[in-house]
């Protein structure tokens, strides 16, 4: 089994990144975590996270001040799911950073 462990900076200011962590067997991905965390005030924050915990791959989207929503995704191949994951933290990061940090302000009053 093989191990892929990196992490991905999303803007040159070093407060968004991809952590991405995977075990691939004779090249299929067998379990993976891919989540987008924030640095927000000097603290760094999980925001997004798509996980093959629970046996399943799915989306888990965090608040600040409440539990993580589980959201279903529409692949059962590992494989396509971890593309997908990646992908979809690149293109929509500042929308969940923005969304997070609202919620953050929100929740403080």
């Amino acid at each position: 089994m093989n191990e892929i462990r990196y992490v991905y900076r999303l803007a040159p200011s070093l407060q968004d990144q991809l952590r991405i962590i995977a075990q691939k067997e004779r090249g299929s991905i067998i379990r993976f975590t891919v989540q987008y965390e924030a640095c927000l005030d000097e603290q760094w924050w999980p925001i997004v996270r798509y996980d093959t915990a629970h046996g399943f791959a799915h989306r888990d989207v965090m608040h600040p001040h409440a539990p993580a929503e589980k959201q279903s995704i529409p692949f059962t191949d590992y494989n396509q799911a971890f593309t997908y994951a990646i992908e979809d933290i690149k293109r929509s990061w500042k929308q969940h950073r923005a969304r997070y940090e609202k919620e953050m302000k929100h929740d403080s009053r």
